[in-house]
Parts: C-alpha cells; structure tokens; sequence
C-alpha cells in the first residue's frame, strides 16, 4: 500500500505515546523529531522528566489529549492492564497503534475490543533496536484495517524505515515473532562464533571483521558484534526480554503443531544467562554468559 499524502501541509495531529522503555522512548524523540505535538504517559513519570525536557507533554489521561496513540509496552497482558481503565475513553476518532511484540491471540482479541467502541486498532511492532529506531533505521510491521493502515501514512515512515503491511490483526504479532526467532539464532550465532574463535586463540577484533568480510554476515554481526567484544552491555534490548519472546515463539509453535528446536536450545541459554545475572542487560551479554560458562 501507498504511504505518501499529497496533503503534507496538513498540520500533524497530537500523538501521545504510552510506555518510555528503550523503544517508547526512542519513538517519543523521533516524533518530537518530526514535529509532532508528543504528550507522553508512563506508570513511572520519572522516566517522562528528559523527554519532558526535549518537548515532550506529560498527559494524565493521553486519550482525553490526544487522537492517535502509540502504545509501546512490555507484552500483550501489560497493555491490556495499561488500557483498561481508558476503554470508556474510546471514541470513533481514537486510533492506537500497538509497537509492543505480544500475543498473536492477544492482538486479534484487543483490536475487536478497541473496534466495538468505533475506535480503530493497528499492531505495529517494530523490528529493531531502540537505537536503530532512533536513527530511522528500524522495520515496520503493520496488521489490521486498511482504514486504519492508510490513517497511518504519515506517522508510521516516523517509526521506520521500513513499512510492510501483512493483513488482518494477528498478522503482525506473527510476523514480529517470526523475525525476532531469526533475528536472536542470528545473535546467538554470532555469540558463539565469537566464543569459538577467542578459545582457538584468534584474536576477537580480527574475528569479527572476518566474519563481517565473509558469507557468514549478518547485520547483528554489526550492531551486537562490537558491544561483546567491548564488554558494552548497556542495554537497547534487553536479554530477558527477549527471553520473553522466546517463550512466545515456542508457544505459537505448540499451537500449531510444530517444533522448534533451534529456538528450544535458544531458550535454554537465555535462561542460563538470566540465571547468570545477565537479564537486566542488552542482548548481546549471551556472549558473557557463554564465556562465564567455560571458566
């Protein structure tokens, strides 16, 4: 579908962003980037006090504020809890525009909920780290009403460089499992590629631009390669996060009938780093806890 709007001088409707993660965080700058009136809410305010800062608008109540919604939460059932108290706020004019990677089942519940009260629902998660985001980098995946899909066309190039749009609600929580099963074995690979060679005694820089030269690259080589060989595990996703999603995979799986046994031995050294004390940290410390379990 077409995303460009002829009317571009049309002013840019209030947006308001619920949940300042990483991700939230990083969508609420690139609106205020764009020029968006951004009212922001979060169950904690402090995290609002720098975005408030760059120009950000606290909102008590961002459907009273503000028509189009972004929702960027930690999984499906903390949404759900986030927007339960706002479900008698929806009007006809409401648009929300899930990003949070949730329950496939979830999704398709939540947005005939949001639709019997006229309003319109978009899952929207978005592929890549909040830094990719940040700097436009990131993938959009999108699901739902066309409607509310083109009501989109200039708010979603925001979030993404990369827009797709795979059909009804579900499709998109699907989708976004299925990229992030690819994406974390691509992360997992590059963690032990790299364990693999520091223990054949080849030096960890020259391996990695070796491996960044070779057939065997992936982007995650670029943007998680340099932060384990630094030891820099200042999160932009966090390990147990993704052990989240992990979780989530496997039980779409289930559902359908499948395994997954790349993934089953993915989960497995999640949760040995989560157990090492690695959760908190970004993605990439599979690395540290590979390394931890070899001393």
């Amino acid at each position: 579908m077409n995303l460009s709007n002829p009317n571009s001088n049309i002013p840019k409707p209030k947006v308001g962003v619920v949940g300042l993660g990483f991700m939230g965080s990083a969508i609420t700058q690139r609106l205020l980037d764009a020029g968006y009136p951004t009212y922001v809410w979060n169950r904690t305010r402090d995290k609002a006090e720098s975005l408030n800062e760059q120009g950000a608008i606290w909102s008590e109540s961002p459907l009273v504020d503000c028509s189009h919604i972004v929702i960027s939460l930690y999984s499906s059932q903390v949404v759900e809890e986030v927007l339960a108290p706002w479900f008698d706020l929806l009007t006809p004019s409401h648009l929300l525009i899930d990003t949070t990677t949730g329950d496939p089942e979830a999704s398709v519940g939540l947005a005939k909920r949001i639709q019997a009260k006229g309003a319109e629902y978009l899952e929207a998660p978005i592929s890549g780290s909040s830094e990719q985001t940040r700097r436009g980098e990131a993938t959009v995946i999108a699901a739902g009403n066309p409607t509310a899909f083109q009501a989109c066309r200039e708010l979603l190039p925001v979030l993404g460089k990369h827009i797709f749009y795979v059909g009804p609600s579900g499709n998109a929580a699907k989708m976004k499992l299925v990229s992030n099963l690819v994406l974390g074995l691509n992360r997992a690979a590059v963690a032990e590629g790299l364990h693999f060679a520091e223990a054949l005694g080849i030096e960890l820089e020259s391996a990695l631009q070796v491996l960044l030269g070779s057939g065997a690259y992936s982007k995650q080589m670029e943007t998680k390669g340099p932060k384990m060989i630094r030891g820099d595990y200042a999160p932009q996703a966090r390990l147990a996060q993704h052990l989240k999603d992990v979780h989530l995979m496997l039980d779409s799986a289930s559902s359908v009938g499948i395994e997954l046994p790349l993934t089953n031995a993915h989960r497995e050294l999640l949760e040995r780093a989560v157990s090492d004390g690695f959760g908190d940290l970004d993605n990439s410390a599979l690395f540290a806890s590979m390394r931890k379990g070899t001393t």
